[in-house]
């Protein structure tokens, strides 16, 4: 029998949930999909966001040949066997190649695919976890849109719980919700498991199926997730041995160590910030030695770095203060910047006051011209004026 998830997959956008800063009325790929625009694009998010679905979606509303790989197992040859492929009428329709995980395509193998987008022979459809600038290179990344996907929300989740038809109580569902953590796909094969096992839907028998050992999820799904989590949780609570011991689980089970080493340098800053600033230095540095040496030797600059950063002190202050900016950005759009701090590059805008009373101060003793604050004024758009983000 048909997997539930792939049962119960949503069509269209209009039996899609989330993501509606994409799919809304008036977003973009709800104008791609409306007027039938053909580009390359990657779709950038965490498991079980809807990438898949909205490939799909958009290749079956193009009415594209669509072709599936995984770059986990696929090589040049697949690529070559798609653009290669004849076959009277078909030849006709667009050739859209969906491409899950992307960033596992080595440089050479996305070199190789690199012509074929520019021609236009395949539009790429992407789909990454990873942060795409990091792993896509560069003229393949400027070819491509890239649009970033959200974890789903608690609501959004039980959208998708109810769509699957299976009956349960608000207990069951309210913890397969909190459980999945945003990922429709493992609530939706939790469900499904559950069913096949105990034949009915309970918190209990939930849990028991989360319990079973024959249901563990691999690197790329659960457990994944929940070990990068107790890495990461682990240097923040500052304690190095449960810190290296979950490190080492990573690596034994063979994740990528530039995925270790890059959620460190994010930590540097997050976490660490300017409690201690080199830990920025010495986060990016394991990275690049990490990228210099592989494994099984990088492992040893990866313990180095995290040992640095669990005993490091933390202040999170810069990057609170930032999600604060961000969130008045959010809120009040592009607010008029003050005049005396605008750029006043022709006399029509001096004349209309641009860089008025920008100055820096008079040399007093000999210092110098930069010596010192141009002005004490707040410089914030008026209505943020007093505003103040970093505590």
């Amino acid at each position: 029998m048909e997997p539930l998830a792939s049962r119960i997959r949503p069509k269209s956008l209009k039996e899609f949930v989330g993501q509606e800063h994409l799919v809304g009325k008036g977003k973009p790929l709800a104008i791609a999909i409306k007027e039938k625009h053909l580009f390359s694009f990657i779709l950038w998010g965490p498991p079980g966001s809807g990438k898949t679905t909205l490939g799909r979606i958009y290749a079956k509303a193009l009415d594209a040949e669509l072709y599936e790989l995984s770059a986990v197992s696929a090589g040049k040859d697949d690529i070559r066997k798609i653009v290669d492929e004849r076959g009277g009428q078909a030849t006709l329709r667009p050739k859209a190649l969906f491409l899950d995980e992307i960033h596992r395509f080595n440089k050479a193998q996305q070199d190789y695919l690199l012509p074929f987008v520019e021609r236009g022979e395949l539009t790429l459809i992407g789909a990454t976890t990873e942060n795409p600038s990091f792993e896509v290179i560069a003229p393949l990344l400027s070819r491509c849109r890239v649009f970033v996907l959200y974890e789903l929300s608690n609501d959004e989740m039980k959208k998708i719980v109810d769509r699957a038809g299976i009956k349960m109580d608000s207990a069951a569902r309210d913890w397969l919700v909190q459980m999945a953590n945003g990922d429709a796909r493992q609530a939706i094969t939790m469900i499904e498991n559950t069913a096949k096992l105990y034949g009915k839907i309970t918190l209990e028998t939930l849990k028991d199926t989360l319990q079973s050992k024959t249901l563990r999820y691999d690197k790329k799904g659960e457990e994944h997730y929940n070990t990068i989590s107790a890495f990461i949780k682990s240097m923040r609570a500052s304690q190095p041995d449960a810190a290296l011991y979950y490190m080492a689980r990573m690596i034994e089970a063979g994740e990528d160590p530039k995925f270790i080493a890059r959620r460190m340098v994010v930590f540097a800053s997050e976490d660490i910030g300017m409690a201690q600033p080199t830990a920025l230095v010495v986060a990016n540095e394991v990275f690049r030695a990490v990228e210099t040496i592989g494994l099984p030797e990088c492992g040893i600059n990866l313990a180095h770095g995290v040992v640095y950063l669990a005993t490091a002190k933390k202040n999170r202050n810069a990057y609170n203060a930032y999600m604060n900016a961000m969130k008045d950005v959010k809120e009040f759009g592009n607010l008029a910047v003050p005049l005396k701090i605008r750029n006043a590059p022709t006399k029509l805008m001096k004349d209309l006051g641009y860089g008025e009373g920008y100055d820096l101060p008079a040399p007093q003793d000999g210092a110098s011209r930069q010596a010192g604050k141009y002005t004490n004024d707040d410089l914030l758009p008026d209505k943020l004026k007093g505003k103040k983000y970093l505590k």
